[in-house]
């Protein structure tokens, strides 16, 4: 997706980073130029705070979309994913897995899952970051019960694995 959208704004970096956080947050652009989290519209003073840019680079990326019929088409249909129950996980007795892992392989996702599986441990949430707008993307999965610390070195044997967290 990411390539379809960013040669739009490689020349200028404020949209750029405007466009970025909108993607990351799940923010829509709606019809009349407003930005929204769902249906709580987003002003563009905090927007532009968040991002760091002048307000009017809230405005001018705004345009940019709703000028562009393929990038109109992406970015009013954005909607937000939902809670991340990861930094609350302890808190309700779930357990976390965090996977980093190499962007491109296949399968990591499906023997993830087989193992917790495996284990009788139901998951409640997977959450995989997009390789192109995070740096160190990674896989999340929520379970109903925190899992074993031995299941480490089965996780880190899933070719393309590089560092697994569990607690």
């Amino acid at each position: 997706m990411w390539d379809r959208i960013k040669h739009n704004f490689d020349k200028f970096p404020a949209r750029m980073a405007v466009a970025r956080k909108i993607v990351e947050l799940g923010l829509r652009v709606g019809d009349n130029g407003k930005i929204y989290c769902g249906d709580v519209e987003i002003s563009d003073v905090a927007l532009a705070r968040s991002v760091n840019v002048d307000r009017r680079a809230i405005k001018s990326t705004v345009d940019v979309i709703l000028a562009d019929p393929q990038l109109a088409g992406i970015f009013q249909n954005i909607f937000p994913a939902g809670t991340l129950l990861k930094n609350i996980a302890k808190n309700l007795g779930f357990g976390v897995v965090e996977i980093e892992a190499e962007a491109g392989n296949s399968g990591i996702l499906a023997r993830s899952t087989e193992l917790i599986s495996r284990e009788g441990i139901s998951i409640r949430q997977a959450h995989a970051g997009d390789p192109e707008l995070e740096e160190n993307p990674r896989l999340t999965i929520i379970t109903e019960k925190p899992i074993q610390g031995e299941l480490i070195n089965e996780f880190l044997n899933i070719s393309g694995v590089k560092k697994v967290s569990i607690y």
